[in-house]
């Protein structure tokens, strides 16, 4: 504890540790100067100790920044890795396609397996978090749509979109494009 105490003559303001003021009487009186030198060295040993302590500590601090660092460049590289894993299926279901179709005049089927992949696409994107907007016929919001051009229409009230230019999409609710629309004009 620090005890404040005031000179009467001079007004001064002097700190007093009375703890360590009593330890250091008492291990000066009883053991002497080889006592207090034996302290010193404890201390001193203490100190090295805390010193080596704060510098691996310091070490550990920036091996860990260079490891998050790394792990954060990796996170950017790899990060598309399991998009991509999913994608690569449709490369393998468009190489069949075009096979068939250099092989067969059938369009039909060629149009149903088209489908099929862009199906297949779609769940692939939805599963990663890509939603599509769906604008035809909905009321014009400029925080999801573009409007590409007015247009006038009796069927079609102010402000509604008309047709749907170009499907927009959202990644987990953030709009990454927006859906391009014809808007009726009155």
């Amino acid at each position: 504890m620090t005890k404040k105490v005031k000179k009467d003559n001079f007004q001064d303001q002097v700190e007093i540790s009375t703890d360590a003021e009593e330890a250091l009487k008492s291990e000066s009186t009883a053991a002497g100067n080889e006592g207090m030198e034996d302290v010193i060295r404890e201390k001193e040993k203490t100190a090295k100790e805390n010193y080596d302590k704060y510098l691996r500590a310091l070490a550990d601090l920036e091996n860990y920044k260079k490891r998050a660092v790394r792990d954060k460049q990796d996170a950017i590289k790899y990060g598309n890795e399991t998009l991509i894993k999913d994608l690569l299926p449709l490369i393998d279901g468009m190489d069949r396609a075009l096979e068939c179709a250099e092989k067969s005049d059938d369009f039909e089927s060629f149009r149903e397996g088209l489908k099929m992949l862009q199906d297949q696409l779609c769940s692939c994107l939805q599963k990663h978090g890509v939603e599509t907007i769906d604008a035809s016929g909905q009321a014009f919001d400029p925080n999801i749509h573009e409007a590409l051009m007015q247009v006038e229409s009796a069927e079609h009230e102010a402000n509604q979109v008309v047709t749907q230019l170009e499907k927009g999409f959202l990644l987990n609710g953030r709009l990454i494009r927006p859906a391009k629309v014809c808007v009726c004009k009155k």
